[in-house]
């Protein structure tokens, strides 16, 4: 692959790691099994000549007009249909207890809205 973006971290970073092609490159923006531990970045040449990166949003954000920029451009793709969003589940603003509830007992799939 060209690209891997992970956002488990611990348990899949080393099968991220092997997934990639000669040159690809790694997108840890994740830790939802645990931080990656520790590496030797002598692994990237040795895997083929890897590149790593871990974003965060804010960075990307931290101007204001970055942010309204590259919401505009979310929006846009929303609107054009390119990116479909699916909502599974909405629940009233007054039900937000047991939205929440229901998010922690992973009864949720795709998006849920609160609706006031």
């Amino acid at each position: 692959m060209a690209v891997v973006y992970d956002g488990v971290g611990k348990d899949t970073f080393a099968g991220s790691l092997d997934s990639l092609r000669t040159c690809g490159m790694l997108v840890s923006f994740g830790n939802a099994s645990g931080p990656v531990p520790p590496f030797d970045p002598l692994l990237l040449s040795q895997k083929g000549s890897l590149f790593l990166t871990r974003p965060t949003l804010m960075h990307y954000t931290a101007k204001r007009e970055d942010l309204l920029a590259l919401g505009a451009q979310l929006f846009d793709v929303v609107g054009s249909g390119q990116v479909k969003i699916e909502v599974n589940q909405t629940y009233p603003l007054a039900e937000v207890a047991q939205a929440h509830r229901d998010l922690e007992g992973r009864k949720h799939s795709g998006s849920t809205i609160l609706l006031p």
